[in-house]
């Protein structure tokens, strides 16, 4: 199949080129607008008077679109963002909860909409951090509160490869937060309701009446997940064996559950079929239905996405056209979802899911010439399998881009969990109506926990394989491209087998393997110095090479910090080992002062490394040892910090706090 032969695959492939320009080309969105108007108007007259150059002039105004739609939904574009407002230093917020976030361990967090500030009406997003403390109260989807509080930037990074989760927001349409405590807002009475609050208000009804039955802690949570995409609860033991297993994306709802549910659907409403207009009964009914399952979900990005295209194959099927699968898959990116909201193309969820539909899409058929079974099970279980390798196929180089693993055993959970899925959700479903109307037998409670008990019990054995579970695996953005590009040729070659083609692939994987080995000759010469920053440890890098030496004061808590450094500078060893008083570096010396307070008389122009909050004179320091350069991470007191700061400035000494300004490298 010629994929670049439908009309409706061109026009998402210009139009995701025209949202890569609009987000990396910084062009005014006035200028945008002008140029999208200008070339409408330029194809409406190609297209009456000389129709020559109306597929580039088409092409071009797709392009354009993409560009303009990408610059109008960022909301800081918006004449009435918050940000664009002459705002006093502490204004009055009014405020609405959007969406109810997983806390942490110290924060609940929450997603707000901007309602006004002060008497001003402004727009745009930002993150509510509330802690959790005695006086902790819940907020919840819809409601409105007016507070006192300061803006806040959201801190990038603060040591190398580690999670941007500033961007993360950005790419939402967030820029900022605020830190309140429950004593300082005042809610607002009769707040407006919204379609998503109602839905939110109906999750936590289902939720409440759930709780009262005898279900276990993780099959309630798992429960939760599956039927409802409530994912707060979940234990990170029990989604972190579901990451390892490769079934994350059965507690995610997405394509896989839509699918399953539409399939339900259509067969309890196959006896339609036989009355007049019974078949556009069925397409109504179902696509309602689907519809009101994403809204009771919460309507992620994930669902809308799952929901808009099993929307346009239930159309397919009520034309009688369901193998038109890539005309279908195209509309629904580009007519719905990319179109509406162009910053879907940059999120993790979206890629996987597109990429794993496409890939089966392709790589379905080519599996199936390669066996097709005549026994009706073994058929089954073998297209099944099929579906899992081609979905993991297409993923694989997203999956070790963003997260540098990938679980050996993925078909076996598979195999095991999806043929009963179908059997999950819909007695799932069945549990939570009989539940509302207080119609739920013990039996079924009973029953349906030790159905997903055994689930999780599967999911956690595949999970303890550990030897074919591989980690920290170095992945980079030209090797993401490159094995891409591999795949597509080796798709391409598989087909119609030529020497060209071959060829062509084995350029590609030559390319790709010369392209790491030259990554890992880089890493092999490099040389670094690094103190790092975390709350109440110390931990300092020395690289050389392929080697990294820890030097902390609590090993087990930097486990993480240190893997993620290995993973994107590619190190092979890692030694750890206690911080020593003073090291040489790069042939000038580091002081390193901890709680105890002392250090040496004879310290000249050396870099001094505060930790532990020493209880020193900051200033005889300085005036008997002339530092260069005063360093302090994050094992101090803030108040030390501050008074730390003071000084130095007074002094004409560089101070660097790594809370504030990241890690600190030596050069």
């Amino acid at each position: 199949m010629k994929l670049l032969a439908f009309i409706p695959i061109k026009l998402t492939l210009l139009l995701i080129l025209g949202i890569l320009i609009g987000r990396y080309v910084p062009v005014p969105t006035t200028f945008l607008l002008i140029l999208t108007l200008s070339l409408f108007l330029l194809l409406g007259i190609v297209f009456f008077f000389g129709k020559k150059l109306f597929g580039l002039i088409a092409a071009l105004t797709v392009v354009a679109i993409g560009a303009y739609s990408y610059s109008m939904a960022q909301p800081i574009n918006r004449a009435d963002h918050y940000s664009k407002l002459q705002i006093e230093p502490n204004p009055i917020w009014n405020l609405k909860i959007d969406e109810v976030l997983t806390p942490n361990l110290f924060n609940k967090r929450y997603y707000a909409s901007v309602r006004g500030v002060g008497a001003k009406k402004a727009t745009g997003k930002i993150l509510i951090q509330l802690p959790i403390d005695s006086f902790s109260i819940d907020l919840n989807v819809d409601d409105e509160f007016t507070v006192f509080a300061k803006l806040q930037p959201i801190k990038p990074p603060l040591n190398p490869h580690q999670f941007n989760y500033k961007k993360y927001l950005e790419d939402l349409g967030i820029y900022h937060q605020l830190r309140i405590r429950p004593t300082e807002f005042i809610k607002t009475k009769d707040p407006d309701k919204t379609i998503t609050g109602i839905a939110s208000n109906a999750r936590k009804h289902i939720i409440s009446k759930l709780q009262k039955e005898e279900f276990g802690s993780d099959e309630l949570a798992v429960f939760q997940a599956l039927l409802l995409g409530q994912r707060n609860d979940l234990s990170r033991e029990t989604y972190r064996n579901y990451q390892k297993a490769g079934a994350v994306h059965i507690l995610a709802l997405s394509g896989l559950h839509i699918g399953i549910l539409m399939g339900l659907v259509h067969f309890m409403l196959h006896p339609l079929k036989y009355i007049p207009k019974g078949r556009k009964l069925i397409l109504i009914i179902s696509v309602i239905l689907i519809w009101g399952f994403a809204l009771l979900s919460g309507l992620s990005a994930s669902i809308i996405r799952a929901t808009t295209m099993f929307t346009f194959i239930a159309y397919a099927l009520y034309l009688k056209r369901p193998n038109n699968s890539f005309n279908i898959l195209a509309l629904s990116i580009l007519f719905i979802l990319l179109f509406i909201n162009p910053n879907l193309l940059f999120q993790v969820g979206f890629q996987m899911s597109y990429a794993a539909v496409f890939a089966i899409l392709i790589l379905f058929p080519i599996f199936q010439k390669l066996w097709l079974p005549k026994n009706k099970l073994v058929r089954y279980f073998w297209q099944l399998l099929c579906v899992s390798l081609a979905a993991q196929i297409g993923v694989l180089p997203i999956s070790l881009y963003y997260f540098h693993q990938f679980p050996g055993l993925f078909f076996i959970s598979n195999l095991l969990i999806v043929p009963s899925l179908g059997l999950i959700l819909g007695m799932g479903v069945l549990v939570i109506i009989l539940s509302l109307l207080n119609w739920l037998p013990s039996q079924i409670t009973w029953f349906y926990n030790e159905i997903i008990g055994l689930m999780n019990m599967l999911i956690g054995w595949v999970a303890k394989q550990e030897s074919f579970i591989f980690e920290s695996i170095s992945f980079d953005f030209v090797q993401l491209g490159l094995s891409f590009l591999v795949l597509l040729l080796l798709i391409n070659a598989s087909r119609t087998p030529t020497y060209k083609r071959i060829f062509l692939v084995v350029l590609s994987v030559i390319i790709f393997q010369g392209w790491t080995l030259y990554q890992a000759y880089e890493a092999g010469k490099k040389l670094e110095v690094i103190v790092l920053h975390q709350t109440k440890n110390s931990i300092l890098y020395h690289r050389n090479g392929l080697a990294l030496s820890v030097l902390t004061s609590n090993p087990t808590k930097a486990e993480n910090l240190v893997k993620d450094y290995q993973t994107g500078e590619r190190t092979k060893t890692i030694t750890y080992d206690a911080l020593a008083n003073s090291y040489t570096v790069q042939n000038s010396s580091l002081l390193i002062l901890d709680k105890t307070g002392i250090y040496p008389s004879k310290s000249s122009n050396s870099k001094i490394l505060l930790t532990q909050s020493p209880r020193i004179n900051l200033e005889r320091l300085i005036e008997a040892s002339a530092p260069t350069a005063i360093i302090a991470d994050g094992s101090n007191f803030t108040s030390y910090i501050n008074r730390w700061k003071s000084t130095c400035l007074k002094h004409k000494i560089p101070f660097h706090y790594t809370g504030e300004k990241g890690a600190y490298y030596f050069k």
